[in-house]
């Protein structure tokens, strides 16, 4: 949820761009892109009282999407009346196509929030860091809310947000997005922020930074993600990532529990038990998240730990369910 004040500020904050930024950012040369708009009506900057041309973040995005589909074979004349979502989803359309037709690439599924990020990753400057042929950007997002009000979300392995003031309303709404796609991690930008929810957030696992930082420097923060989900095995928890939702409901764990064992020490019941509680405590911590700024850090940290924990024990009911032959039916 964005309040009227967190709405003012990002508009206050938004950024305009000269055009030679433009052609910079989106490697089209300035000539290129006053035809563009003079032949085909492709931006609509504004100006200012001494008639200079402001072009918006969502331009330099569209010039850069521009830039990839013209390069690709199509006709300017087509594409100029296309919106910066209608473009970005041309572009999957063609990696999709390219995709059937290639051994499996191990692209990372990318979510964005925020055309600043967009526009930035869809930049030449941040091209030459070599990670485009190792990504794919699934969706793109203007903003938070209409990042929660998208209809679907499909699961990705990286979910990317931009904000410019990161505090308690912003934290619980990226969370909700992070839940929504189910994404293995997280990682935010912004400019202010109060810190104890930074370092909750941190706790938490979550990638956390401060505007400015450079190309390089993010290009390392998404080779690391990578690095992380090709060592990953279904035998691990992402202990210091996402935590996974639960697997099993109260119900299963309660006729797990009361299933005899031909194990030691009753382990199905006492496993079962463990993962009843620790989910409780789990929920108990991240509802008293946001009561207090005093208390904050410390819930997030219990809720992380507790999550994880009972991740662990949910692998751990497995092995054993696979031991006993009991059934285990999912939540």
């Amino acid at each position: 949820m964005t309040t009227a004040a967190s709405t003012a500020q990002d508009n206050a904050n938004f950024r305009f761009h000269r055009i030679g930024e433009v052609s910079h950012l989106s490697g089209i040369p300035v000539s290129t892109l006053r035809v563009w708009e003079v032949r085909y009506n492709t931006f609509s900057p504004t100006k200012t009282a001494g008639q200079h041309r402001l072009y918006s973040d969502d331009d330099v995005l569209k010039a850069s999407l521009l830039k990839q589909l013209t390069q690709s074979g199509y006709a300017i004349s087509s594409l100029a009346h296309l919106t910066t979502a209608e473009l970005n989803l041309r572009i999957q359309q063609e990696k999709n196509a390219t995709i059937v037709t290639e051994p499996a690439t191990g692209l990372m599924g990318i979510h964005i929030v925020g055309l600043p990020l967009a526009s930035r990753m869809a930049s030449q400057p941040f091209a030459a860091t070599g990670l485009g042929d190792a990504i794919k950007i699934l969706d793109i997002f203007a903003d938070m809310p209409s990042a929660l009000a998208a209809a679907s979300h499909s699961p990705c392995q990286l979910l990317m947000v931009r904000v410019n003031s990161l505090q308690a309303l912003v934290h619980a709404d990226i969370a909700r997005l992070a839940s929504l796609c189910q994404t293995q991690k997280l990682l935010v930008l912004y400019n202010f922020g109060q810190q104890w929810v930074i370092e909750s957030m941190r706790q938490a696992g979550v990638l956390v930074r401060r505007e400015p930082i450079s190309d390089s420097e993010l290009a390392d923060l998404i080779r690391s993600v990578m690095l992380v989900n090709a060592r990953t095995t279904l035998a691990q928890t992402p202990l210091g990532g996402m935590i996974p939702p639960r697997r099993y409901n109260d119900e299963t764990l309660m006729r797990v529990a009361r299933i005899p064992s031909t194990v030691l020490c009753e382990c199905p019941r006492h496993v079962a038990e463990i993962i009843t509680q620790l989910a409780s405590f789990e929920q108990y911590s991240a509802e008293c998240l946001n009561r207090s700024a005093k208390d904050a850090q410390l819930h997030a940290y219990l809720s992380s730990v507790s999550g994880s924990a009972r991740a662990l024990f949910e692998q751990a009911l497995e092995k054993i369910a696979d031991h006993e032959g009991i059934s285990l039916y999912l939540a």
